[in-house]
């Protein structure tokens, strides 16, 4: 089992994500989402599995700031990958599989 979580310091979804891992004593990797990002990749293959939309904070400041629900679908994914912050924290990896959120009944079968 190879778990990433992809979250932000301000997200209390992303700690409780971090909690749910350390109490039953699983690995993870920790990378920082509004810092680091996702590489492409990444994005894409989290993207098949959830979809767009998961992935888009739709009530962050920067939702606004940048006009995301004006601009066309391809536009939107270059934007998201290029202002890491629209991202919907915590993205939570076990190699091809993921999730966007707060999601321990997903991640206990995991296990």
């Amino acid at each position: 089992m190879n778990i990433q979580i992809f979250g932000s310091s301000k997200s209390f979804d992303s700690k409780k994500a971090e909690r749910w891992f350390k109490e039953r004593r699983i690995k993870y990797q920790y990378i920082d989402l509004p810092t680091k990002g996702l590489s492409p990749r990444e994005y894409q293959s989290v993207k098949q599995k959830v979809g767009f939309s998961l992935l888009v904070n739709t009530k962050c400041r920067a939702y606004e700031e940048l006009f995301m629900a004006y601009i066309t679908p391809a536009a939107q994914e270059e934007t998201l990958l290029e202002h890491p912050e629209l991202f919907q924290a915590p993205i939570v990896r076990n190699g091809k599989e993921a999730t966007v959120g707060y999601c321990p009944e997903i991640w206990s079968q995991w296990t």
